[in-house]
């Protein structure tokens, strides 16, 4: 019987743009080895200061409409008290108090119980650091 827990760290390269990068694949496969057709939970946790972790429908503009909200809320200009790296760049750092760093969704069977057009996602707006973690724990 696999263990009760299990945890795997991805490895995702967002590039130099703010991106949506759709995680749900990677969770699946992780699934498919931990979970071992048993019901749980999975957590995603990205453990970043300026990234967060989002369930939303991808690939029909929605992934680009979440950043064209986050610019409306959290502008990248001179106004924010945290002031290194890019221009704008303490909105980053905000960030993760709209889009949390970790997400925990129900597994039923060894499968992510999504609902039809959710996926899982790595928010990134910080294009300074393109290199990011992501850890998959499954608790089953």
């Amino acid at each position: 019987m696999p263990p009760s827990f299990s945890t795997s760290v991805l490895h995702v390269t967002t590039g130099t743009t703010e991106t949506v990068t759709d995680l749900t694949r990677d969770c699946e496969q992780f699934l498919a080895r931990a979970a071992a057709g048993r019901d749980g939970l999975l957590n995603v946790f990205v453990p970043h200061a300026t990234a967060g972790i989002a369930v939303l429908e991808t690939g029909s503009g929605s992934d680009e409409d979440l950043l064209a909200a986050l610019h409306t809320l959290l502008p990248a200009d001179d106004r924010w008290q945290h002031r290194h790296g890019s221009p704008g760049h303490g909105r980053d750092h905000v960030l993760p108090a709209l889009v949390p760093p970790h997400a925990t969704l129900p597994v039923i069977g060894g499968r992510l119980e999504l609902g039809t057009w959710q996926s899982v996602c790595l928010v990134d707006t910080n294009v300074s650091n393109q290199n990011r973690q992501v850890r998959l724990s499954f608790l089953g």
